[in-house]
């Protein structure tokens, strides 16, 4: 299943790179798109809207600020478990390396 949903959104990426009139319709109407695309029906939750960023432009360097975690619902690993009653703080480390990666490479400490 997991498998099957990123391969949806590899689709969607691949399209949107290829077809500039399908990145359009993507962002103007991101479900629709997407369910056109893959026949696949995308549930967006009450409540919620699914929002799309064209970030293709290679002269600009894009940084998403993600929501909150809501940190009493998650499940935490032993080793973050660890690392936290150590004072630790590895949500941090894990939210900037995976969806910071654009950023921080560009980022030169003196």
């Amino acid at each position: 299943m997991e498998q099957k949903k990123q391969e949806i959104i590899q689709a969607v990426i691949s399209k949107s790179w290829e077809d500039s009139t399908f990145r359009k319709e993507l962002i103007a109407n991101p479900v629709s798109a997407i369910e056109k695309l893959t026949g696949v029906k995308i549930v967006i939750p009450e409540g919620k809207t699914l929002v799309i960023s064209d970030q293709t432009d290679k002269s600009k360097i894009y940084l998403n600020i993600p929501s909150e975690p809501e940190i009493e619902n998650m499940e935490l690993t032993e080793e973050q478990l660890e690392s936290i009653a150590g004072g630790g703080q590895p949500i941090w480390e894990s939210l900037i390396k995976n969806l910071f990666a654009g950023i921080t490479e560009h980022i030169k400490i003196q």
